[in-house]
């Protein structure tokens, strides 16, 4: 059994409707449904927080971090640095 976690739900994920602690039979759909979760977290909420995966043993956990936009580019502070 396979698990798939968001560590803090933050009020558009309570909003949302999804569920959270969910138990799956195999790896491949836990990895599945939880990069599937992370996509519409980043992508519809309101985007004050990134979300990430991370494999921890049978679990896969959904953590929250910094906006998605503000999350590093290859080593460019993202402020136009004038390398174009």
């Amino acid at each position: 059994m396979f698990n798939i976690v968001v560590d803090r739900e933050c009020g558009c994920f309570r909003r949302s409707g999804m569920s959270n602690n969910i138990s799956v039979d195999s790896k491949d759909e836990a990895l599945s449904k939880s990069l599937e979760m992370k996509d519409h977290m980043n992508e519809k909420f309101c985007g004050k927080h990134g979300f990430s995966v991370q494999e921890d043993g049978n679990n896969f956990v959904i953590t929250m971090g910094a906006p998605v936009a503000q999350q590093s580019s290859g080593g460019c502070c993202g402020g136009g640095c004038g390398t174009h």
